[in-house]
């Protein structure tokens, strides 16, 4: 069976699992799908199968208005790729075409722009503009089905260059005109779409799309215990609950506000933006933060066979690595916190926040900051940090600067391998922290801290491409341990080592001494 019958077979069975993944069009009726759409399944001859939306749309083909292919979860390949495609993916999607056009692309990447052009034409089936319009049409559907912005606004705020253009791309890609589309909004029962409630709270409001079974619960329990006040707050019971922060975005700032209680495959966001063209971006940063890309299934497969990660996986199904919503702020909070506990890291990264975050125009709620630039923690003295050392204080510092002048780039599109190799240049660094910085800010799905094997496991070197995984299901059967207060007996098949059970072998920077490694800032 080749692979396009394989592709057939999973439209036939309306598989969700391969939402995002590959998009299916039919010759006969001039529109394209996910795999799982509702519709009746075409004849095989009638249909071409597409690795992207916009390789769809370059076809000739519109978007399905029944499955809303536009809104799938992104695909997995991109976080997990390293390579040329994977990382131009990453800045596609957080807007950087939009920002820099393609030149500016190419820049980051380190290629010509027609080395970009040709290779995502070969990979994916469009090239940069062809996949950046996608997304502006995706962003314009959203904004005129959420909010009562004139045409013209939307036009812009979604990164059209023209009306014109943004008339053209609507007609092309939904066969409707802007006020057809705002009309076609779809009911708040909807099963598809990425287009929340208009409950008039405000803000645009969004459905978060994600790919299999979401462990909400354990996400926001790792969310809200290192919530730093003023710039986050998680409110509201455990099942329950809201994860609320501040973001810094290329054209203001944002709040963003992301539900527990998960729908039928996505979960619920409300973003308050202070300029409507970072939405795209904003949603890309949200969708990194809470990982609604991973694909939990290939997960699950590759940790099916091993003694301690197959019942972890089967006890806490969908298990996410939380990303970052602003990777120089994780790549600072990870440093200042090193070597203390989760609880003593948040204490201090909401002294930083309060002695150096801008504040907001209007807080809202317990919100009432940003975090601190990288720029102003580069000359910042940060001595009303309480038990923060001299030597700590520098290591910030040195790693504020490197990020405000660009000589550390940590932006989605960056190369893992090098960032991580300027990360251990700063002195005061270790492998450790520079791997959680690799994990969380760049997303990186295959990264295994020191000293996070588990006894009973097979070598850790099957876990590939999935560590980082690997090492999440170690963290949450500790913490379900002390929850539970299941202690003292040896560790055993389903068991996991802590950071907080393993005495760090070298001296941690904030205070001159040895002390327990605690699980990430």
């Amino acid at each position: 069976m080749n692979r396009d019958d394989s592709r057939y077979q999973a439209v036939s069975s309306r598989d969700s699992r391969f939402d995002g993944e590959f998009f299916f069009a039919v010759s006969t009726t001039g529109i394209y799908c996910r795999p799982s759409c509702p519709a009746t399944t075409p004849k095989r001859q009638n249909v071409t199968f597409f690795p992207t939306a916009a390789a769809a749309q370059g076809g000739g083909f519109r978007a399905c208005r029944r499955c809303r292919p536009d809104a799938v979860p992104g695909s997995a390949d991109w976080n997990a790729r390293a390579d040329l495609v994977g990382r131009a993916m990453r800045l596609i999607g957080d807007g950087v075409v939009d920002r820099e056009g393609v030149a500016g692309l190419a820049a980051r990447l380190g290629y010509s722009a027609r080395q970009v052009q040709r290779q995502l034409n070969a990979e994916v089936g469009a090239g940069p503009i062809a996949l950046a319009r996608a997304q502006r049409a995706h962003t314009a559907r959203v904004l005129l089905q959420t909010t009562g912005l004139q045409a013209a606004e939307v036009a812009f705020a979604a990164g059209f260059a023209s009306i014109r253009q943004f008339n053209d791309t609507v007609r092309e890609v939904y066969a409707l005109t802007p006020g057809e589309l705002r009309a076609a909004r779809p009911g708040q029962a909807a099963r598809y779409g990425s287009v929340g409630a208009a409950d008039g709270a405000g803000g645009v409001p969004l459905r978060l799309a994600h790919r299999g079974p979401y462990a909400a619960a354990e996400t926001f329990d790792h969310l809200g215990a290192r919530a730093l006040a003023g710039a986050e707050e998680m409110v509201g019971e455990r099942g329950d609950r809201t994860y609320r922060r501040t973001l810094t975005l290329p054209h203001g700032t944002g709040i963003a506000e992301v539900r527990e209680r998960t729908g039928d495959g996505w979960l619920d966001c409300r973003l308050h933006l202070g300029d409507l063209r970072d939405l795209t971006t904003a949603t890309q940063r949200i969708r990194r933060l809470f990982d609604l890309d991973a694909d939990p299934y290939a997960v699950a497969e590759r940790f099916g066979v091993d003694p301690v990660l197959a019942p972890l996986v089967a006890r806490t199904p969908g298990l996410r690595a939380p990303g970052a919503a602003d990777v120089h702020e994780l790549a600072v909070r990870a440093v200042l916190g090193r070597g203390l506990s989760v609880a003593a890291g948040r204490r201090l990264g909401g002294a930083l926040v309060h002695a150096y975050g801008a504040p907001l125009q209007v807080p809202s709620g317990a919100l009432t900051r940003t975090f601190p630039d990288t720029a102003v923690l580069a000359d910042a003295g940060m001595e009303e940090l309480p038990g923060v050392s001299a030597a700590a204080r520098t290591t910030v510092r040195t790693l504020a600067a490197a990020l405000a002048d660009g000589r550390i780039e940590l932006d989605p599109g960056a190369d893992r391998d090098r960032a991580e190799k300027d990360l251990l240049a700063v002195p005061g660094i270790d492998t450790w922290t520079a791997g959680y910085v690799r994990m969380r800010a760049l997303g990186d799905p295959d990264v295994l801290l020191p000293g996070e094997a588990a006894p009973g496991s097979a070598d850790p070197a099957a876990w590939r491409p999935w560590r980082t995984y690997a090492t999440h299901h170690l963290w949450n059967a500790a913490d379900e341990r002390r929850r539970t207060g299941r202690r003292g007996r040896p560790p055993q098949a389903g068991d996991a080592m802590s950071e907080t059970r393993q005495p760090s072998t070298h001296a941690v920077p904030h205070s001159g001494r040895a002390t327990m490694k605690r699980e990430g800032p």
